[in-house]
């Protein structure tokens, strides 16, 4: 009996040891989850993409430099948004059934808008770096922050731009009524006339469209001094501007941060030398930023996009609040967010209580084939 009682104690303590050790096999696991939103296929996937590849660099970059303390691994769940609203939401629900601590998307401010709301509810932190309707981080959600400007800031600077550097007495604006693209033409509506420019038009084309024919009619009829461009991606930026350039209009062209990428010269080739497009301030020869294009291309073989540097951005800024709280409970997480001021590729970064990072917007001319920083919206002064 007394030998029995023995072997059940031993029994029990090795049962207690075992279980602490599968304990610790557990903490040791840990890894920290981290989810993008994005439009991965359809008209809007090269930003889209960028802002996936962004966000795998940045954690890659985290890995070399040793992890988190208290992670063993930090994975990448990539879900499509295709910039739908519906699709977006059931986005978001996908990452919280991953359970992902931290999202870094989207791209359209129509599927950031309501996928918020639902990352809301978990308390799951979100950083978009291409989300900049003002609503976005006005809404009063805690855990929503944004890397990249928003657009009542970019369209006083275009309008500005317009007048003190074009010296524009008229111009025609068109959107594709996308909640980003319609209400950044609205407010460079509303800024222009402010400003004292005869706003000739303000017209629509929709999403998909790729015969503009009939919108460019009205252009080429009301002859303004610029024609400016309002759409939800490159892609279909370059077609109106090669349409634009073979119907014979002569207005200058400018279009706004979502037109701005690559593909749009690629596209459009000589039809965009002369186009002038808004787009945050970065600093293309500063060492973090030619570090993380080194990094960028050796992964992907292409330049980055347009969005790429704030998505990597975005994840760094979440990946450097974890460590810094030493745990992802999001109250924590957010406190330390509000803490930092880094050199990230993109700019200086540091977020304010609303989550807003600052706007510094640009005006970039395609020259040769390239996009050239050329004005300053802050100094008031050409590069």
């Amino acid at each position: 009996m007394k030998r029995l009682l023995v072997l059940v104690v031993a029994l029990a303590a090795l049962g207690l040891l075992l279980a602490g050790c599968g304990g610790e096999e557990k903490k040791a696991e840990q890894i920290l989850k981290i989810g993008t939103m994005s439009p991965l296929t359809g008209p809007y996937a090269a930003d889209g993409n960028d802002i996936r590849q962004g966000t795998e660099i940045a954690v890659e970059v985290i890995k070399a430099e040793g992890g988190i303390p208290g992670f063993t691994d930090i994975q990448v769940f990539p879900q499509d948004t295709a910039c739908d609203p519906k699709q977006a939401v059931a986005a978001a629900n996908k990452l919280i059934n991953e359970e992902v601590t931290g999202v870094v998307g989207s791209y359209c401010s129509s599927s950031t808008i309501p996928a918020s709301e639902t990352l809301a509810e978990e308390n799951i932190i979100m950083i978009t770096p291409g989300s900049t309707n003002p609503k976005v981080t006005e809404r009063g959600l805690p855990y929503m922050f944004r890397t990249c400007g928003r657009d009542d800031h970019q369209a006083p600077a275009a309008v500005k731009f317009m007048t003190d550097v074009e010296n524009v007495k008229s111009v025609f604006i068109v959107d594709d009524k996308t909640t980003y693209s319609q209400g950044l033409a609205e407010g460079v509506a509303t800024a222009a006339t402010a400003a004292g420019i005869n706003v000739l038009e303000h017209d629509h084309v929709n999403q998909g469209d790729k015969d503009f024919s009939a919108v460019l009619t009205k252009v080429k009829a009301a002859n303004p001094d610029l024609f400016y461009i309002s759409l939800q991606n490159s892609a279909t930026g370059a077609l109106m501007v090669l349409q634009a350039k073979r119907m014979g209009i002569t207005a200058t062209l400018m279009g706004q941060d979502a037109v701005y990428h690559p593909k749009l010269i690629e596209i459009a080739k000589g039809d965009s030398d002369g186009m002038y497009c808004t787009f945050g301030a970065i600093d293309k020869d500063a060492p973090k930023y030619i570090e993380f294009l080194t990094k960028y291309k050796a992964k992907t073989g292409n330049e980055p996009g347009a969005y790429s540097a704030y998505s990597f951005d975005s994840a760094m800024a979440y990946m450097l609040a974890v460590k810094a709280a030493g745990t992802t409970e999001p109250s924590k997480v957010r406190e330390e967010l509000l803490k930092l001021d880094f050199t990230g590729a993109s700019k200086q970064l540091s977020y304010v209580e609303n989550g807003d990072s600052g706007s510094n917007y640009t005006v970039y001319k395609v020259i040769n084939g390239e996009f050239t920083p050329y004005w300053n919206s802050l100094t008031g002064e050409k590069y």
